[in-house]
């Protein structure tokens, strides 16, 4: 369980004295359970990060306090965390601890400002770490805007010590948040596919880690060939492709329990599931004969709808955040293209008229964009257009580039590349900067990014 709760200084942050209490926020995985409250008036220093370049802001975090020597370890490690998430993010830009004029060793005072403005700092962090008599962890931060002088915003969190990390990027999400105006992505995860072994022999397993690459868990043995992998917004499943002995058929696997099962039992074979933003239905395309056509199958009755009847190959689907509409790709215009239309089915419009073949369509969690697998000139590239075709964007191109995927923020595109020896996951910016390879054990392909934990 993690609890959460405020930390202020009277007369040097203007917080509201009002609280609201969250039951039952929490999920399985750490068995979250959250208290919050309103944070402070709105200050000076704020990222803007609706502009196409934007500056790093220089921030200053020191090493959490430990409340024993016992604690130094973690509490140094849970400010690395924290400090890999915002350095990654491309909007923070961590100050050398080198530069650091104050030493901060308690984070009851309010720090000496002018030491901070100093060292060009206009964020700090400071935090401190302790266990408790009954065994839980303390973990405890506040961040200050640097020129004004004050506390923008201060909790506590109590939980088990080997929920350490979580705890991490649960702050880091906090201070994004207070700095961008925009939700975090930190306190997440990936789905994606492992392969290991040689070109022509790989063996390739479903596999689960943190956003930042660690924590890697294996899913599957390897027995079987898998693909496509795709997280329920609801529950702890994944949906996802394997060939077993015969034709692909499309599975859901319980994270926690490794329970699996086969998501309806169809002729020919199935491919590309995706979940409904309810978690409720699967939606996935169906080959008969020369042909693939779209389905949705209801979980809880079993009952499967036809979408699309096209002499075409229709495959790839996505619902829209809200669930009213699908996006999917299709050759019925003679090239692969993406298309949109009702979650009913019914007529499908064209909206992408870019240059080349478009496909692996996905929506933003925000609704705003539809990323895309681009291939044109030999090359392929990774982009995002709007959900009316508009302001098509190529992000970044290469040899091998497939296999978008949101970060639940809506603000950071997951992908994979294999320029040669084998793929591997990177990360870029819907602005088209930062881009950076994901740390994986092995190749990586076909991620797919998890709503937030918390």
């Amino acid at each position: 369980m993690i609890y959460r709760s405020i930390l202020s200084f009277a007369g040097s942050a203007r917080l509201s004295r009002r609280s609201l209490l969250m039951q039952g926020a929490g999920i399985a995985a750490g068995g979250l359970v959250g208290q919050w409250w309103p944070r402070a008036a709105d200050a000076a220093v704020r990222i803007d990060i609706t502009q196409g370049n934007v500056q790093p802001m220089p921030i200053a975090l020191p090493d959490f306090v430990a409340g024993t020597p016992n604690e130094g370890e973690a509490a140094h490690n849970v400010t690395a965390v924290i400090t890999n998430n915002l350095q990654r993010s491309g909007l923070f830009a961590p100050i050398n601890p080198a530069a650091f004029i104050e030493k901060i060793n308690n984070t009851d005072k309010v720090p000496r400002f002018p030491d901070w403005r100093t060292i060009n700092a206009q964020a700090l962090v400071t935090g401190r770490l302790t266990k408790q008599g009954d065994g839980r962890l303390k973990a405890e931060f506040r961040l200050w805007d640097v020129f004004a002088g004050q506390q923008l915003d201060g909790k506590q969190y109590f939980t088990t010590p080997d929920n350490w990390r979580r705890i991490a990027h649960i702050i880091s999400d906090a201070i994004y948040e207070r700095l961008t105006g925009e939700k975090g992505y930190f306190d997440s995860r990936i789905v994606f596919v492992d392969e290991t072994g040689p070109k022509q022999q790989r063996v390739k397993r479903l596999a689960i880690m943190d956003q930042d690459g660690a924590g890697v868990r294996y899913l599957t043995r390897g027995d079987d060939l898998v693909l496509t992998p795709r997280f329920n917004p609801s529950t702890q499943e994944v949906t996802y492709m394997s060939y077993g002995q015969g034709d692909p058929r499309v599975y859901l696997l319980n994270i926690e329990t490794g329970q699996r099962e086969i998501v309806g039992n169809f002729p020919g074979m199935t491919f590309a599931p995706r979940f409904s933003p309810d978690g409720q239905r699967v939606i996935m395309s169906l080959q008969q004969g020369g042909n693939a056509n779209l389905f949705v199958m209801d979980l809880r009755s079993k009952q499967t709808t036809r979408l699309t009847d096209t002499p075409a190959i229709d495959t790839a689907p996505c619902y829209s955040p809200d669930g009213r509409y699908i996006c999917f790709e299709s050759d019925r215009g003679g090239t692969q293209q993406i298309y949109v239309m009702a979650a009913t089915g019914g007529p499908a419009q064209r909206i992408s008229f870019g240059e080349g073949h478009h496909s692996t369509p996905v929506w933003s969690p925000r609704g705003d964009y539809i990323a895309f697998t681009g291939q044109a000139n030999g090359q392929f590239s990774i982009g995002i257009l709007k959900p009316d075709g508009s302001g098509e964007r190529i992000l970044t191109q290469g040899f091998h580039n497939e296999g978008p995927t949101f970060a639940p923020n809506g603000r950071v595109l997951m992908y994979f590349s294999d320029p040669g020896p084998g793929p591997n996951l990177y990360t870029i910016d819907i602005t088209g900067r930062n881009k950076l390879q994901e740390p994986t054990p092995s190749f990586a392909s076909d991620p797919a990014w998890s709503p937030l934990l918390s």
